[in-house]
């Protein structure tokens, strides 16, 4: 009886453990779809161009200052750089259907009319792919990690 009461609770001690990083790696995922849609819908109400910038376990948003320059947002609590949890690394994927480079900022307009883009979100077992469109919808879509 012992033993099986310790194989049940191994069974689920290993299961949690296993749906923990996918439970955080989706909310990571939605803190950055809640930013990306909050960073396009601020971009047309304040009338300036934002961006986002990834680079491994960090994302940062960005103002377009009257020179041309970005400046790190940090007067917002929702665009303020976010630095993920240990062993998670967030990059950009695309923008207008084509690869980005490591060091780009991906722009949304003031406008509104922004092109379509896609960022990765990793952990070690699972990974989420953050995807806005033209109409700034953003949607996330989950599968295993294949690093």
């Amino acid at each position: 009886m012992v033993v099986v009461v310790i194989g049940i609770a191994s069974g689920i001690v290993i299961a949690n453990i296993g749906s923990d990083d996918r439970r955080t790696t989706e909310r990571e995922a939605n803190r950055l779809a809640g930013a990306l849609e909050h960073a396009a819908a601020l971009a047309q109400w304040k009338s300036e161009t934002l961006g986002i910038s990834a680079d491994g376990g960090v994302y940062r948003f960005w103002r377009r200052g009257a020179d041309g320059r970005w400046i790190t947002i940090d007067d917002d609590d929702v665009l303020a750089p976010r630095v993920l949890p240990a062993a998670f690394t967030v990059r950009l994927a695309s923008f207008a259907g084509a690869p980005v480079a490591e060091d780009a900022i991906l722009p949304f307009r003031a406008s509104g009319r922004n092109e379509p883009y896609a960022l990765v979100l990793a952990s070690p077992a699972w990974s989420q792919i953050i995807a806005g469109d033209p109409l700034n919808r953003v949607q996330i879509a989950a599968h295993a990690a294949s690093r």
